[in-house]
């Protein structure tokens, strides 16, 4: 179907693929991500079933044959499918039907509660994730250094981001929403704070049906906001949060957090686990993470200027946004993004490991004045792997808010964000 105005996505690719290879593909990714039009571009037809118009019939036909909903010129776009429970083995019964690859296009901006009337999908419905658009995506980024080239050989690089710090605190502050790119300054921002909004007075109550309380959740993600790009605990996150609120329980906490992670607001990191020479304990905390840096900014009450005056948060934040933009670049190359930090406080912010063994570390750095440092730590974690049970490091990197991408004597790379692409 023609979408107007289309901005091409990373995530095109991987969807196509996906058609060839599936009967159905379900993407799934934060609301406002823009799921429904990457979906659109590549859809014949379509149903919406959150059209408020037609949502009533909809709910009647999926309850009494939902196969009249599937039909339609193929790939056959469903949009929030989770809003007809029934649909998903629909979907997958007609697949086994048609046996035609390509057939349905499913988005989702949430997880529904499983039930044990619906099936896997396995080897009928595949997945795609879907995060907001990178820097490269709205054109922030100038590409001018590859992830898949650097994995691929060890080559010299030399470039310039034309990001200044000023664009990119905006950038952080407008997110990845694509309703956003190309927005008037006020206008772009507002967008971010829109879908804050939403998360707390309807989202997060929609996903399961269970009334919240709007207040305690917006304390929740404050907190989360102010540990944002760190290790904290559980326990460092309720005792934060019950400062002001004494009665927020640990199963209440459980509860909301689950909520959280459903809707795709929280995006955490997981612990990277390699093979190492010798015995070192890792922790295996996850990293706190949103699906977006604006996310945070919106709920730490604060803004481009805000960021300027304050380069510590300014430095968390970006973490975040680097953590956002290499998953997506880590996903387009049959990867994903995890962190390591050892009992010796070794650390490493993200480290990218594609499927098939590859791997490499990033140290993430808003100034020069730490890439010293960062660069012994990736040497160093880089010499502790056992490379008789795992490759050696495809490269080492400090993402960096700065302007030139440069090889080191040391081999370690130093690429500004404004510089990278998949």
């Amino acid at each position: 179907m023609k979408v107007e105005n289309y901005r091409k996505r990373i995530a095109d690719i991987e969807l196509q693929e996906q058609l060839e290879a599936s009967g159905a593909v379900l993407i799934e990714g934060a609301k406002w991500c823009g799921k429904t039009t990457t979906g659109l571009h590549q859809a014949n037809s379509a149903v919406f079933l959150q059209d408020e118009d037609k949502a009533a019939d909809y709910q009647r036909m999926a309850s009494t044959k939902p196969s009249l909903l599937l039909q339609g010129d193929t790939p056959r776009l469903i949009d929030e499918w989770q809003d007809a429970l029934v649909l998903w083995n629909a979907v997958r019964f007609e697949v086994d039907q048609r046996r035609r690859m390509g057939q349905f296009i499913l988005t989702g901006s949430a997880v529904p509660a499983d039930d044990e009337h619906r099936h896997t999908g396995t080897g009928r419905i595949a997945k795609l994730r879907m995060r907001p658009m990178t820097l490269w995506e709205s054109g922030e980024s100038n590409g001018s250094v590859s992830m898949a080239e650097l994995f691929a050989s060890a080559p010299d690089i030399a470039a310039q981001s034309e990001l200044t710090i000023e664009q990119l605190a905006f950038s952080l502050c407008r997110g990845g929403w694509p309703a956003s790119i190309g927005m008037k300054d006020k206008a772009a921002l507002r967008v971010a704070r829109n879908y804050v909004d939403e998360v707390v007075e309807l989202d997060i109550h929609r996903v399961d049906g269970v009334e919240k309380n709007p207040q305690r959740v917006r304390k929740l993600l404050q907190s989360l906001a102010r540990n944002v790009s760190t290790m904290a605990s559980n326990e460092t996150i309720i005792q934060d949060v019950t400062i002001d609120d004494k009665t927020l329980s640990t199963a209440t906490f459980a509860s909301y957090m689950n909520a959280l992670r459903r809707i795709f607001v929280v995006d955490n990191v997981e612990a990277w686990l390699p093979s190492l020479r010798s015995k070192t304990a890792i922790r295996t905390s996850p990293k706190r993470h949103f699906v977006d840096p604006s996310i945070a900014a919106v709920l730490l009450r604060t803004n481009p200027d805000g960021l300027l005056k304050d380069f510590k948060t300014l430095g968390f934040l970006f973490e975040d946004l680097c953590a956002r933009d290499l998953r997506v670049y880590a996903q387009a190359n049959d990867g994903d993004v995890y962190h390591y930090h050892d009992k010796n406080e070794l650390e490493c912010d993200l480290v990218i490991s594609l499927r098939d063994g590859r791997w490499a570390g990033v140290e993430v750095k808003l100034g020069r004045n730490e890439e010293e440092d960062a660069a012994k730590n990736l040497l160093k974690l880089a010499s502790k792997v056992d490379e008789q049970k795992m490759n050696k490091p495809s490269f080492l990197m400090i993402l960096t808010a700065g302007q030139f991408a440069y090889r080191r004597n040391d081999g370690v790379y130093v690429v500004p964000i404004g510089c990278l692409k998949p």
